[in-house]
């Protein structure tokens, strides 16, 4: 049976639309616009069962369609956010311009989901832009989160990508694609940067009560509330952000609208995976100062939170200075909380389960030997794992040598063993991430010829990254082979 406005039930749509019980301002209820001719090329079955739907049903011509936007699922609400954000610094009025909420999915254990269409047309938000995507950008994103979620690192997911049919004029004409995106949910810096830069004081009180209930219910709000929800954003993000470090992820633009609040990584645009050791590397062909730089990101992010602060002073306090005071204060607390989560990560990475006063010595002289001797990221706490030191580029050298002494002079002062110290770095050390030359190797194999052979095999690997199995493939370990042209990525719209 099918409904008046949506799909059939048997798929498993539990749909709720909390958002769009928010103030009208927040967001602009519109369609998705229909397609000519979509197939699904990408669907994650792990990912429906756990959010409660029956894979079958979800694949079947119907299933496409909601992919698609062509049909809603039954309880839909579809809607375009409205949001705001400093892109490079600068601040502008922004909002979903080529993605549609359809509403929150509700799983079996009562969790809840935003399920969005990116890519599926124009809303007011789209600033002159057609609202579509193309197929390369939609699948790098399906990649990469899958990549990070295998990881262990709290990010945005992706259901589906259906090509359209259609092309989409960029440079060229390229596939038109639309993923369906999964979060916890889209509520950014830059939403709260929106309402307090147009709305009232209550729509600012209505937002963070909505926040706050969404994403921090068992937080004690019995003080300040919304210094709490300062407080809790601050940890998530402190946490994810040293999570990014650790494996040398590089997320490329982190402007205050691609900050969620509830501590997942959002829009995989100009994001890549660091290779060779360098903590002033950038991926973005836009960044052109190096404002999102490996190395920057911890300080972006500080930034980006002190922004936040700000579109909270009306609430923190009725008096602005004491607001300002209150705020000042918590946000001093960033860089400590930052500190300790990757410190400890580090500890983790070379084995070390107590703490000693000299260890972050010990990690910023390793750090400093890696990027002096142009060392791999990843193979290096890889071999560090393994004691293949030979396959690193720090084997041979005296100072290296000598740390190597150093760190193992340390293993030995703490109670694990040396096997214990080894299965820890083993689940903190992956062997394998999503290098850049083989994801724009499957890249350009689905977009140029639709075979997503390689995508699948890649996405396989990546699905296991500590299991350190020989079935993974050198291929897989390596780096690529020297280019004179330093990798770039495009925010790819």
């Amino acid at each position: 049976m099918k409904h008046e406005n949506g799909t059939s039930t048997e798929a498993g749509w539990n749909l709720d639309n909390s958002y769009a019980r928010l103030p009208k301002a927040f967001f602009t209820s519109i369609k998705p616009a229909p397609v000519h001719s979509p197939k699904l090329i990408v669907f994650n079955e792990s990912l429906a069962s756990s959010l409660g739907f029956d894979a079958q049903a979800l694949k079947s011509e119907e299933g496409v369609e909601v992919f698609a936007g062509n049909q809603l699922p039954e309880g839909s609400h579809p809607l375009a956010q409205a949001y705001a954000g400093h892109q490079f610094g600068h601040f502008t009025m922004l909002g979903d311009g080529r993605a549609i909420l359809l509403g929150e999915q509700i799983t079996p254990e009562g969790d809840r989901f935003d399920i969005q269409l990116k890519g599926s047309g124009r809303t007011p938000y789209s600033r002159g832009g057609d609202g579509r995507a193309t197929l390369g950008p939609m699948l790098r994103e399906h990649i990469i989160s899958e990549a990070m979620h295998a990881l262990g690192i709290a990010t945005t997911r992706s259901l589906a990508v259906v090509i359209t049919g259609e092309g989409v004029l960029r440079e060229t004409e390229l596939p038109g694609a639309i993923l369906t995106r999964v979060a916890s949910s889209h509520i950014r810096v830059g939403t709260f940067q929106y309402v307090a830069k147009w709305g009232s004081e209550e729509e600012l009180r209505s937002l963070a009560d909505y926040t706050l209930q969404r994403h921090f219910p068992d937080a004690d709000t019995s003080g300040n509330p919304y210094l709490v929800l300062l407080q809790e954003v601050m940890k998530r993000q402190a946490v994810l952000i040293a999570k990014w470090q650790l494996v040398g992820f590089i997320h490329g633009v982190m402007n205050t609208d691609n900050m969620a609040l509830c501590g997942e990584t959002i829009d995989y645009g100009p994001c890549a995976f660091m290779d060779t050791y360098d903590p002033e590397t950038v991926f973005s062909s836009i960044d052109r100062q190096g404002r999102y730089a490996y190395s920057n990101q911890p300080y972006i992010a500080a930034w980006n939170l002190a922004r936040l602060a700000e579109t909270l002073l009306p609430l923190l306090d009725n008096d602005k200075e004491e607001a300002i005071k209150i705020a000042e204060k918590e946000l001093s607390n960033f860089t400590e909380l930052y500190r300790c989560n990757w410190i400890n990560g580090m500890r983790a990475k070379l084995g070390i389960f107590n703490e000693e006063q000299q260890d972050e010595d010990l990690i910023e002289e390793l750090f400093t030997m890696m990027q002096k001797y142009r060392a791999d990221f990843t193979n290096t706490f890889r071999a560090l794992t393994f004691d293949t030191l030979e396959d690193t580029s720090l084997h041979g050298y005296d100072d290296f040598d000598q740390w190597y002494k150093r760190w193992q002079e340390r293993l030995e002062r703490q109670q694990e063993t040396k096997e214990t110290s080894r299965e820890l770095m083993q689940k903190s050390n992956p062997a394998v991430i999503p290098r850049n030359h083989r994801v724009e190797e499957a890249l350009d194999a689905a977009v140029e010829k639709g075979d997503y052979s390689l995508m699948e095999r890649l996405l396989e690997v990546l699905s296991k990254p500590f299991a350190h199995s020989p079935e993974q493939g050198a291929d897989y370990f390596a780096q690529p082979s020297q280019s004179k042209q330093p990798y770039r990525t495009f925010c790819g719209t």
